[in-house]
């Protein structure tokens, strides 16, 4: 049997798109939780150049960096695809994830940044959603009727940034403004699948309040996740 090990955090959206991705493939694996203000000498020898997570590692051999671990899990074990079959939607489908990638790291910014910073950070999240809005519209997911690439990439739009909102007032993704966004998340919070990978709430907030206090000197939660 193969020995499949993950380096992540047990808050990270990030670490939780590739357990996802290894639920839905039904394989089963050990989580190693780090401590990203102690970071464990595994985890910088298994990721020397980033020293970031998730870090998966298979049979001894590690793979860095979110996108390519899920990618190589849709590769490598059987089950529902992750990925769209067809070349065509494949593409759509990784460049709507660089979408949802920039989105997340925008929203972060209007969380964590204040002053000017945070201003164009909450214009250039706004610019994103409404293509994501767009993307979604008339589907259950953004893999249609299954739960897909993106699905699992914009995983923190789906709960964690609607903790964000909450902690610093912010009204920057709401049913009102994005409701085909708001449908996606109800029912993607909801999904029987996916419950089983969302923190717990009041945990999340008491992470993110103290990052919040801390953002000056911490510079981006986001990067300690790749």
């Amino acid at each position: 049997m193969a020995e499949v090990k993950l380096f992540g955090s047990w808050y990270s959206p990030i670490s939780k798109r590739v357990e996802m991705a290894l639920k839905l493939k039904g394989v089963e694996y050990e989580f190693i939780d780090e401590d990203l203000r102690n970071k464990s000498p595994l985890l910088f020898k298994y990721n020397p150049i980033h020293k970031k997570v998730p870090v998966l590692l298979h049979n001894g051999k590690p793979i860095a960096e979110s996108s390519v671990i899920i990618e190589y899990i849709d590769e490598t074990w059987e089950g529902p695809s992750i990925l769209p079959k067809d070349p065509y939607e494949r593409a759509m489908a990784r460049f709507s994830r660089t979408i949802e990638e920039k989105c997340g790291v925008a929203m972060w910014k209007a969380f964590s940044s204040p002053g000017e910073e945070g201003e164009k950070a909450k214009e250039e999240a706004a610019q994103l959603l409404k293509y994501l809005e767009e993307e979604i519209k008339g589907k259950k997911f953004f893999g249609g009727e299954n739960i897909g690439l993106v699905d699992i990439s914009a995983n923190f739009i789906g709960y964690w940034f609607g903790i964000f909102q909450e902690i610093a007032g912010l009204e920057l993704l709401t049913k009102e403004k994005y409701p085909n966004l708001g449908e996606w998340i109800d029912g993607f919070i909801n999904h029987s699948f996916v419950k089983d990978y969302l923190p717990p709430k009041d945990k999340i907030t008491e992470v993110y309040k103290a990052s919040a206090q801390h953002a000056s000197s911490d510079t981006n939660q986001r990067s300690n996740f790749a």
